[in-house]
């Protein structure tokens, strides 16, 4: 059964591909009513190309969704000139996402799915923040509790640590942090998934997974604790593995999640698997968010037509899964 309640989708970097991926997610989900959802977006940018029913709550958008794109209206300050971003509309990119979360976290929208943002431009107007995931961790009062998760459908990875150098990847490296993570990645899992009993493969940090020592001792004092202490509470876990092998296609379907030490270490393989498909999941948050696994493309944009130029098909996963995790959340599936 469908969810109850709406995604509310961002409007992303106006320059970019959001608008033209926002009017195709449309055109392919319309007759489906599989990941009903209305925009908080310039409906300026995409009138040309597909029906627009301005909205004022998110209540409204399910009953237009099939003939029409819902708008709830959030204006650009400066003219959009695809591929040229703009830090004056960096105002509108944000209060996107914070409506968004709004509606998520009032119970109006059963979860928020993220169109592509420019960081530096973000930046440039005073936006304080990394990206989007610790924005949405300060916006609902959890800085620090943010966790990444990156799906496909061959794939899960969750990264111990995330937009740090791998220096400081490697300094931050912690047995508590480690357990932490793969409990709320488990906790997830059950919550969204509908994986009564995960399964979780903990990757190791060096060659070979340190060979016992002799090419780094990470496994020997980090990560086997870790896993000890998962095993404790009840998780089902096993490693740590070696990374260049518990990725291949006999490995991945052993477990549910791998949970790796640093960020690459989990995007290369998922992205290798399925650049197309990939979705990114915030967890360790009270709302459902994912978002599209690739940025604004500012070299492909162009104005919003009947026919799109850039590939929806990671927006399209990214608002299919946040549906069908809105639906184990609200019982709807199982």
């Amino acid at each position: 059964m469908r969810p109850s309640r709406p995604l509310a989708l961002t409007l992303g970097d106006p320059a970019g591909i959001g608008p033209q991926l926002t009017a195709e997610a449309w055109r392919s989900l319309r007759h489906s009513r599989e990941g009903t959802f209305f925009w908080l977006g310039d409906p300026r940018l995409v009138e040309a190309a597909v029906p627009v029913t301005r909205i004022e709550t998110p209540e409204e958008a399910d009953a237009v969704f099939a003939v029409s794109l819902p708008v709830l209206p959030v204006f650009c300050e400066a003219a959009v000139i695809p591929g040229q971003p703009d830090p004056r509309n960096a105002a509108a990119t944000i209060g996107s996402i914070r409506l968004a979360v709004e509606y998520a976290l009032a119970g109006r929208a059963g979860g928020v799915v993220t169109n592509p943002i420019a960081k530096h431009v973000l930046a440039a107007a005073g936006f304080p923040y990394p990206g989007h995931t610790e924005f949405l961790a300060a916006l609902c009062d959890m800085p620090g509790e943010e966790i990444m998760m990156l799906v496909s459908p061959q794939l899960r990875v969750v990264p111990v640590t995330v937009h740090v150098s791998l220096r400081k990847a490697l300094e931050t490296l912690m047995t508590d942090r480690i357990v932490s993570v793969a409990e709320t990645a488990n906790a997830a899992l059950k919550r969204d998934f509908g994986i009564l009993t995960p399964r979780l493969a903990i990757a190791g940090l060096n060659p070979h997974a340190g060979e016992q020592g002799l090419m780094g001792e990470e496994e020997i004092t980090i990560i086997r604790p870790a896993i000890e202490k998962l095993r404790a509470r009840g998780i089902d876990c096993l490693g740590p593995f070696p990374p260049d092998t518990m990725f291949s296609d006999t490995a991945r379907p052993t477990y549910d999640v791998a949970i790796c030490m640093y960020h690459d270490q989990a995007l290369i393989p998922l992205k290798t698997l399925d650049m197309a498909h990939g979705v990114n999941v915030t967890l360790g948050l009270p709302l459902i968010r994912t978002s599209p696994d690739h940025g604004t493309a500012f070299d492909i944009s162009g104005a919003v037509t009947e026919t799109c130029r850039a590939d929806a098909s990671s927006l399209l996963a990214a608002i299919r899964l946040a549906d069908g995790m809105s639906a184990y959340r609200e019982g709807k599936k199982s």
